[in-house]
């Protein structure tokens, strides 16, 4: 299954360590077989893995060769094996065997528009420290989920809310309108969760 969490401090101030480990922590349930974990400055990734592809070599976040693109995935690419070899004629060189790593070079080649080549369901955000930015994008159908909180003093974002809240950067506070769309359509449309301060990606979007 995997889970993927992670924050931008936006006042530029280094990312507490201790933080990041609570929002893994919150999904650990997501990922038993390892845990990792990004900081750069201002930045953090965090991921949990249920190893399924490339057993041995598999751990996140990842990288590309130079270290200037890192990334954490959930998912599964059903096409990256062409990818791969598609990369592999670019030029690109592979330390793995996973659909993770064709997603970092896939991006190098392509941008963040990589993702409509992608098929298969996945949650991902990728950091690229040459222009300091943050992307997150969701499969076409939306299975798998990926939220995220834009509030005072962070940006915050993981594979579930309780990461999110597990940061200390999000309050728990409930949604009027999504309460009232809950009880008139049995469900909360997108991009609204429960939560006031919190959104889902929606299927098929990038940002």
């Amino acid at each position: 299954m995997c889970g993927i969490c992670g924050l931008i401090s936006k006042s530029g101030e280094p990312v507490d360590e201790y933080v990041l480990h609570s929002m893994t922590d919150a999904i650990v349930h997501r990922g038993p077989d390892d845990e990792g974990h990004f900081l750069h400055g201002s930045v953090g990734l965090g991921f949990r893995r249920l190893s399924i592809v490339d057993l041995a070599h598999g751990h996140q976040p990842l990288t590309n060769e130079d270290g200037t693109v890192w990334i954490v995935f959930n998912g599964e690419i059903y096409n990256y094996k062409p990818l791969r070899d598609y990369l592999l004629d670019r030029g690109h060189v592979f330390r793995t065997d996973t659909d993770t790593e064709v997603i970092v070079h896939l991006y190098e080649e392509e941008g963040i528009e990589c993702v409509k080549k992608l098929r298969g369901m996945f949650g991902i955000a990728i950091y690229d420290l040459r222009n300091h930015e943050l992307y997150l994008a969701r499969d076409n159908f939306g299975i798998k989920p990926l939220y995220y909180a834009d509030v005072d003093g962070a940006f915050v974002f993981g594979s579930e809310i309780k990461s999110l809240l597990a940061s200390g950067k999000v309050a728990a506070e409930v949604s009027a309108q999504s309460l009232w769309n809950f009880f008139t359509f049995q469900y909360v449309p997108d991009p609204e969760t429960m939560f006031q301060s919190i959104h889902k990606v929606p299927p098929g979007h990038y940002l």
